[in-house]
């Protein structure tokens, strides 16, 4: 076998490797359809709720607005007048969108210097992490995930002076997100 077929072969199963999933599962409107395609996402978040308490519905509705399932995830760019690149609008990245301080706050705190936010093993302990905070924290359901989202949204404190009420469209997303959860809720009872 020549060289460059055996460095061809090497390089094509490395790049087969690769990190989180870059593309969203084809039906994300059924839970069972996101299930059998990524089997890894279920045990990911079976086990965050084993560890957290979080409900594997409460977590896909929030991996859904966050990410659409994509471990790559990023929020946009902006421009100035339009052209001129200025960034990203925010650090946040990954399948929870876990903004940079938070998740280095997660990583100190848990001791997982090496999770990663593409990584949806990870990004579920963080988001059980995060929502079992709030849970202690302002008292919120871990089953409730139109207020577990506007905390995860707005930060703790944000939530506790409730900043979301000045924000229509988050709260309509955040019942959204409630309506997303229970339908998934649903979805999983059947499949199971």
């Amino acid at each position: 076998m020549s060289r460059l077929l055996r460095a061809s072969i090497l390089l094509l199963a490395l790049a087969s490797c690769g990190g989180g999933n870059s593309t969203a599962p084809k039906n994300m409107d059924d839970a069972c359809a996101i299930v059998r395609q990524r089997p890894a996402y279920f045990s990911a978040m079976r086990a965050t709720e084993r560890k957290w308490g979080v409900p594997v519905h409460v977590q896909m509705a929030a991996i859904y607005q966050e990410s659409k399932f994509i471990g790559n995830a990023r929020t946009p760019h902006q421009f100035a007048l339009g052209v001129i690149p200025m960034g990203r609008q925010s650090s946040a990245y990954g399948y929870s969108q876990a903004l940079d301080g938070t998740w280095d706050e997660y990583q100190k705190e848990q001791r997982r210097r090496g999770a990663k936010r593409d990584r949806i093993s990870d990004a579920t302990d963080f988001m059980g992490w995060y929502m079992s905070q709030s849970s202690e924290r302002l008292g919120i359901s871990l089953n409730d995930a139109e207020a577990q989202y506007l905390a995860y949204h707005e930060g703790r404190t944000g939530y506790a002076n409730q900043s979301y009420l000045e924000k229509p469209w988050l709260v309509d997303v955040a019942a959204a997100i409630g309506r997303r959860s229970e339908m998934y809720r649903g979805q999983l009872e059947y499949c199971r």
